[in-house]
């Protein structure tokens, strides 16, 4: 009896923390990203900058976003985190590396704009990941895609 009873409490266990993620779990299925591009898609196409993002999460440690291009992007410097790119769709190329110029603070540890002197360029197409280390210059350049969807993890705490 005390057997039977001790299988019923392990059985009712293991249910119910199957049923309960754990604190911090996300899962952006293949699905629910598709349907985020697309709405991405439209919000770029009426943006000024050709650009559309969404935050999908924002722990201590790291953050996840999807973000659309249409058209190139800005010089980017992030001093204490580093960028992971996953190419949902699309192509481009990433400038990466040499000496930012003319860069500004936007926020604390964040600069943008300007142009980079010296780098090197990489083509982007879907499937691609790519990792940006911390106080690296970098910018997304179309020359001449449609369209760039990826999906960015940012690494915090450099």
């Amino acid at each position: 009896m005390v057997k039977l009873g001790s299988m019923i409490a392990f059985a009712f266990l293991m249910a119910y923390s199957q049923e309960t993620a754990p604190d911090g779990f996300e899962l952006w299925s293949s699905t629910s990203l598709t349907q985020l591009e697309q709405q991405l898609k439209n919000e770029a196409a009426g943006n000024p900058h050709h650009i559309a993002t969404k935050r999908l999460a924002d722990f201590q440690n790291d953050l996840f976003m999807l973000s659309r291009r249409e058209a190139d992007g800005i010089v980017e410097w992030h001093e204490n985190q580093a960028d992971i790119f996953f190419v949902q769709s699309g192509s481009a190329t990433l400038l990466v590396g040499g000496t930012m110029v003319g860069g500004e603070e936007v926020e604390p540890h964040e600069k943008r704009n300007g142009t980079i002197q010296g780098g090197f360029r990489r083509t982007l197409n879907t499937g691609d990941v790519v990792r940006i280390p911390a106080r690296v210059p970098h910018q997304i350049l179309l020359e001449g895609a449609k369209g760039f969807t990826y999906f960015v993890i940012k690494v915090k705490g450099y």
